[in-house]
């Protein structure tokens, strides 16, 4: 793959096992893994360049996690420096709460109302997609205590769905490898229905029957809890870190019609889904025809340049909530909500989504990239192939008739992403998936080296299994 002269000044005074063992004695990485980290460390990543990444060592990689679904429009954008610099020079941070403000976080909020669906125009900013998906969590128990509904509390999920990792997003959602009994988790007022998932449905049912068994099961939850007691439903369009579980056709319209008629909330995480990566700015309406209450949103807002995220709101929630009453004030927000320089950093990355009409060619190469994923089925060890444009994922079986996983000691995805690295491929393994979401701008070729890379490894990996009889 070649390599690079690194040149950035975060190294240059420092070997790389220098750089590695300093990571590995004070840095403590979200999932963690302490035994294996204690032995191998992490691969650090010292510099980006487009769809391309470089360690250390000055090794290449095509990013095709596109960071951690955020990458999408590239690494090492200079118009995106600039636009960061420009913003520090002039006014680097001031205060959001109560009666104050900031240029670029007017201007954003504005942007996010024009892009965003129906009657959705009013934005609280926070600092990534889990204080996204906490903030709506509290908008909407203020709001059913404003509207004079204070049992209306109870919260629906799926289980699978991935919402975060703040103490009441990781309880909305509804992963279970991550729920580890040394956290607690709010579990009174939050339940999780069925994961959506048609490729592990029973094989009795047809995608229609899974489908009808999944609506009827939300409706019975909503009506045994009773609708005056079930604020909302989250849901993910298409599920990300949870598999990326695209659910049967029309799932996502009738669920919505559902909670339309039980008087819950619908909101839509679109952490992920938003700002390119299915081909639209937002897939909720233009591609899944629903419009719902609230969208939350963060990765692509600003291409993972800063971290930002937004919880965007209906029209109907601002006039509950903002109703006359003097007594009356919204006590939740971050100090860096609306921070100037990440909200000029958003503009800056929407603007150049659009002038470069990175929509129009994920639409064109997304279904492309599907198309010769799904020729890895030939695979002995490959049982599905799913997701959306650049939103994609393998599932790796031992059994493809019965749809047996591996042993969960195999490590059977990161084992194949191992095989990848040597290769100059990341990919991302989740326990029995290798999962993708690269830049927004990979060309045709970028997609050719990724599944051709990614079936080396599969067969390298397969190899190591014959080897060990596993």
């Amino acid at each position: 793959m070649g390599s690079k002269n690194i040149s950035s000044n975060l190294i240059s005074d420092h070997d790389p096992q220098t750089l590695w063992q300093k990571d590995k004695d004070h840095h403590l990485h979200p999932w963690q893994h302490f035994d294996s980290f204690k032995e191998e460390g992490a691969l650090l990543i010292a510099e980006g360049d487009g769809c391309y990444v470089y360690d250390t060592n000055g090794k290449r990689y095509l990013d095709a996690m596109g960071g951690l679904w955020c990458n999408n429009i590239g690494m090492g954008r200079n118009e995106m420096a600039e636009a960061i610099a420009e913003q520090v020079r002039r006014m680097s941070y001031t205060s959001p709460f109560v009666d104050m403000g900031n240029l670029p976080a007017a201007e954003l909020a504005y942007k996010l109302a024009q892009l965003a669906p129906g009657s959705l125009e009013h934005v609280l900013f926070t600092g990534g997609g889990s204080t996204a998906i906490d903030t709506a969590f509290r908008l909407i128990q203020f709001y059913q205590s404003c509207r004079g509904k204070e049992n209306k509390k109870h919260i629906l999920s799926r289980k699978g769905a991935y919402h975060g990792s703040t103490y009441a997003s990781m309880s909305i959602g509804g992963k279970e490898d991550d729920r580890v009994s040394e956290f607690n988790y709010i579990s009174d007022i939050i339940h999780h229905l069925s994961c959506p998932d048609f490729y592990h449905a029973p094989e009795y049912m047809s995608e229609s029957d899974f489908l009808e068994f999944l609506l009827k099961e939300l409706e019975e939850k909503i009506l045994k809890l009773g609708p005056e007691n079930v604020a909302a439903f989250f849901a993910e369009p298409i599920m990300g870190a949870g598999g990326v579980i695209v659910p049967p056709d029309n799932y996502q319209k009738r669920t919505w019609e559902i909670c339309k008629k039980n008087d819950v909330l619908y909101v839509s995480d679109e952490v992920v889904t938003a700002f390119g990566r299915l081909g639209s700015w937002f897939a909720s309406e233009e591609i899944f025809e629903i419009v719902p209450d609230i969208i939350t949103t963060a990765k692509g807002l600003s291409s993972g340049y800063l971290p930002i995220g937004a919880t965007i709101f209906s029209e109907e929630i601002w006039n509950v909530i903002s109703a006359p009453n003097p007594e009356r004030y919204f006590s939740s927000g971050f100090t860096y909500s609306g921070h100037p320089v990440c909200a000029a950093a958003a503009l800056k990355n929407i603007e150049i989504i659009e002038q470069e009409k990175i929509l129009e060619h994920v639409k064109e190469v997304g279904p492309y990239f599907e198309k010769q994923l799904h020729t890895l089925r030939d695979l002995p060890i490959v049982g599905d192939v799913r997701g959306s444009h650049f939103m994609m994922c393998v599932e790796f079986v031992a059994d493809k008739e019965s749809k047996t996983h591996f042993p969960e000691e195999v490590y059977i995805g990161k084992r194949i992403s191992n095989h990848a690295d040597e290769l100059g491929l990341m990919v991302r393994p989740i326990g029995h998936l290798n999962v993708m979401s690269p830049p927004l701008i990979m060309t045709r070729e970028q997609v050719d080296f990724t599944v051709l890379t990614l079936r080396k490894s599969i067969e390298a990996a397969m190899v190591e299994l014959q080897k060990e009889n596993l």
